[in-house]
């Protein structure tokens, strides 16, 4: 009997695709062939591999209003946000521009003597595990990356965004990259494993939970493959006296609440000075009570369903453990919350770090609020965490947050802005979020091998 998985809708709750789980036997050998290309795409000029990648970008364009149809489908993102070709084309694009510099080799002598270089060498074959809450920009993140610096790709995505892969693959081969240099799989966890413990792989970049990201490294444990990993955060925001109090409020109440929540570097938990928090609060109250929860192939819903009822539960948890231990929450609960995937928007205060929702990663539209007294005070909160993504500081005193980032346990740390991926920065993180480096000139190194020539010319 044949293997399958399935997409199940967060609209509905009806099955939206159901695919075929590719057999072991049958992964091993699209690795095999993976590898048997890999030289010959590598051996491909540099500039060829770019245009290669670029036209598999443009081909994605194409298709922008089906991709926004598709994701509401998927995963719950309203149509009115239009998919995400604008991030996946600047992340993607960023990194062609930069190929030449980030690839080029490093010479430290050439003479008459000697050459001493350090040259970048492609692993070899990658494999790419993406999430499904960003799924075209997750994966794009690696795979434009990973095609330009060499090589080649499998990539599984996650079966609530079953259809990306299949578009990804679709739009890259129709460009001209082969088939075998990037191929799209649909596999379980066992058989994932198995790639990696059997070293049919010789990397492995993944993104999603702590617990998969465990998962990965126990399978890698001995092979010496190396696994990049950004397993999400509990992102915190701080709001100084002297910020600019409705630019915070609009800012981090939208990094808290878009997409349901279902960001890696949203907002998970803020921090107002106690002369701002009433104000604060107020205004954010008001703001996430102007949201429309509803279908999101509805253009006129701001907020979706969460991608999946489990999702769903554990935000309730959340916030149902926060008022049991004396939370307040100022949002009533809207008509169109189902008690399953459509989720009310929550804004709690009166939270403490006692509580899961201000300690245990939500992924979904709710926020805690807590006022500090100064610096010292919100630096200790925000590092009273087991993870380290992104940490977001809101003041007038660039200086003053450039003083605070410095102490902070985070990945990226953001003045006057949030949840946002920069990719001419490293896309990195510590403690339980994990460790990688995405992006960036670092992101081909890491998707590279150093190797050293010392040659003697007399």
């Amino acid at each position: 009997m044949t293997k399958t998985t399935r997409c199940i809708s967060p609209i509905d709750g009806s099955v939206y695709l159901e695919r075929p789980v590719l057999p072991p036997d049958a992964a091993r050998s699209a690795a095999a062939h993976a590898r048997q290309a890999q030289r010959d795409w590598a051996a491909r000029p540099l500039a060829e591999r770019i245009a290669l990648v670029q036209a598999g970008v443009a081909e994605v364009g194409k298709t922008t209003d089906r991709m926004a149809v598709e994701l509401a489908h998927q995963m719950g993102r309203p149509v009115r946000y239009g998919g995400e070709f604008g991030g996946f084309e600047e992340r993607a694009l960023h990194m062609a521009k930069i190929a030449d510099e980030a690839l080029a080799p490093i010479i430290v002598e050439d003479s008459d003597a000697f050459l001493r270089k350090i040259t970048r060498e492609p692993h070899g074959v990658v494999l790419v595990v993406a999430p499904w809450n960003y799924p075209y920009m997750t994966a794009i993140n690696t795979v434009a990356p990973a095609l330009i610096a060499g090589n080649t790709v499998l990539l599984k995505h996650a079966a609530q965004t079953l259809q990306v892969g299949e578009r990804l693959a679709e739009a890259f081969h129709a460009a001209g990259v082969p088939e075998d240099v990037f191929q799209n799989l649909v596999l379980d966890h066992d058989t994932t494993s198995d790639l990696i413990a059997a070293r049919h792989v010789d990397f492995v970049i993944f993104t999603g939970s702590v617990g998969g990201g465990q998962a990965m490294e126990r399978a890698a444990a001995g092979t010496f493959i190396p696994v990049s990993t950004e397993l999400g955060g509990k992102d915190p925001g701080y709001v100084r006296a002297d910020a600019d109090l409705d630019a915070a409020v609009e800012t981090l109440i939208d990094g808290a609440m878009f997409n349901s929540g279902q960001c890696c570097c949203g907002i998970e938990r803020i921090y107002v000075h106690g002369t701002l928090f009433n104000d604060f609060v107020e205004k954010a109250v008001a703001l996430v009570n102007g949201y429309k929860l509803g279908n999101p192939l509805d253009p006129e819903t701001t907020l979706g369903p969460m991608a999946h009822t489990r999702f769903a539960r554990v935000v309730h948890d959340h916030i149902e453990d926060a008022m049991a231990k004396g939370a307040t929450a100022h949002i009533d609960r809207f008509a169109e919350d189902d008690g399953g995937a459509y989720l009310t928007p929550q804004i709690l205060t009166n939270v403490t770090h006692d509580m899961d929702v201000m300690r245990e990663e939500s992924f979904g539209p709710v926020v805690g609020i807590m006022p500090v007294n100064d610096d010292e005070e919100a630096i200790a909160l925000m590092n009273d965490s087991r993870f380290g993504l992104t940490a977001s500081i809101w003041t007038r005193d660039a200086a003053k947050a450039e003083e605070i980032g410095a102490r902070l346990e985070t990945g990226t740390v953001f003045l006057n802005r949030c949840d946002y991926l920069d990719p001419g920065l490293c896309w990195t993180g510590c403690k339980d979020t994990g460790r990688g480096a995405g992006l960036s000139v670092l992101g081909f190194h890491a998707l590279t091998r150093p190797k050293s020539y010392h040659l003697k010319k007399a």
